[in-house]
């Protein structure tokens, strides 16, 4: 018989990692590895270190003038990184 209870795979699995406290670092890592696909190849050449820490995503940039022109797209990029995992991961971006 059809049990009227059930539940998908991912649910599950969201349910557990949830549960378990590895929902929010398995987003954090998908948004870090989303830098390159929504920036393109081009700026992730000129960058290096990127981390995470209480909702900001600090991205160390090489070249100066990328830099800045990022620095001005903070908020759109907020949007995009977020959009990319499906969640609400970070806040605010600060490029050094």
């Amino acid at each position: 018989m059809f049990n009227k209870k059930a539940r998908s795979f991912s649910d599950l699995v969201r349910e557990h990692l949830r549960e378990q406290g590895l929902e929010t670092p398995l987003l954090q890592r998908r948004l870090i590895e989303a830098w390159e696909t929504v920036l393109g190849p081009t700026i992730n050449e000129y960058t290096g270190e990127r981390f995470i820490k209480n909702q900001t995503l600090f991205v160390k940039i090489t070249n100066p003038a990328l830099r800045q022109d990022l620095t001005m797209m903070r908020t759109q990029l907020v949007q995009r990184l977020n959009s990319a995992v499906g969640s609400q991961v970070i806040a605010e971006v600060k490029i050094y």
